[in-house]
């Protein structure tokens, strides 16, 4: 393939501005969502029960929620799991009582034949998951920034967190949208994404970085600007070909992998598709943009020498 030419058809720095000012514009109204309509935060963030029954049968969430409702009992969601679908998962925003879980693990132990288990998570719990999950992303953003930069050079390092934090606030903004539950698998759907999102930004770059040693000089933004989208369209296929790859098998995870799954296969599509548009338009432009500021004040430093 010839590459030139390609780059030629396929400006992807010409349209740089629209792809900031999109980026912008949805993570602007997803902040808004956040702080307004907020996250559907499960029992994993919150106090609360879980219940789990236990049937030698399979059962489906009406026909648990109804038995529950028999007792007077309204779970707040329910999930099937099991192999075969014999467990029902209730959960329960507020803490049951001793009294209520006795009575629920009664009626079920004489419907089902077996005695449900039943978890709470009090509050102080909730915040110190929420904490910790906070914690771990951080954690996990600082050792890509200090990777990148010692691989690379800091400038990288800046484009690739700034493209990392921008996939984590596309999905917490899609799942504002929708309500659906933020769970612990959530965050390990985020966390997976942000080592995905890394990995390709970091194939771009490598390219980047390659083709720069190839180029005599490189002394304006219309230098950078040639390099990086001749990077792009050499790594454009490969980011296509592996993110269509992740993504029919996340997609299959959706469709069958039960209940239990659908909320971290959802997040890794999402954040699949995110990452790489992130990877290609947002980390490479940004870091462009870095660049050919650095570039334009080297220039400008030995002429106020001279004029010194």
């Amino acid at each position: 393939m010839n590459f030139d030419h390609a780059a030629t058809k396929l400006d992807f720095v010409k349209h740089r501005k629209k792809f900031f000012l999109f980026s912008g514009v949805l993570l602007f109204v997803g902040i808004i969502l956040l702080s307004t309509v907020g996250l559907n935060l499960g029992i994993d963030f919150r106090s609360g029960t879980t219940v789990e029954v236990l049937s030698n049968d399979p059962v489906t969430s009406e026909e648990v929620s109804a038995e529950f409702e028999a007792i007077g009992f309204t779970p707040d969601d329910i999930t099937i799991a099991g192999d075969n679908n014999e467990i029902g998962r209730a959960g329960f925003i507020g803490p049951l009582n001793q009294e209520e879980t006795l009575l629920i693990q009664r009626h079920f132990e004489e419907i089902y034949g077996h005695t449900p288990t039943a978890n709470t998570v009090t509050p102080m719990v909730g915040e110190e998951l929420a904490r910790n999950a906070i914690i771990s992303v951080l954690i996990a953003a600082v050792g890509i920034i200090i990777y990148v930069t010692i691989r690379f050079e800091f400038l990288y390092g800046i484009s690739a967190i700034v493209a990392l934090f921008h996939d984590a606030l596309f999905i917490l903004v899609v799942f504002s949208i929708l309500q659906l539950e933020v769970t612990i698998p959530f965050i390990a759907a985020v966390l997976t994404i942000v080592g995905y999102s890394i990995n390709d930004t970091i194939v771009t770059f490598d390219r980047i970085r390659e083709n720069m040693k190839y180029e005599k000089k490189v002394k304006s933004f219309n230098d950078v600007a040639r390099v990086v989208n001749k990077s792009l369209v050499q790594t454009l296929a490969r980011s296509i070909n592996t993110v269509l790859t992740v993504v029919f098998a996340a997609g299959a995870l959706f469709i069958f992998g039960g209940e239990a799954l659908r909320t971290f296969s959802f997040a890794l599509v999402v954040g699949l598709v995110a990452g790489t548009y992130s990877s290609l338009f947002i980390a490479a432009q940004l870091w462009l943009v870095l660049k050919s500021k650095q570039l334009e004040r080297m220039r400008k430093r030995p002429i106020e020498q001279t004029e010194a």
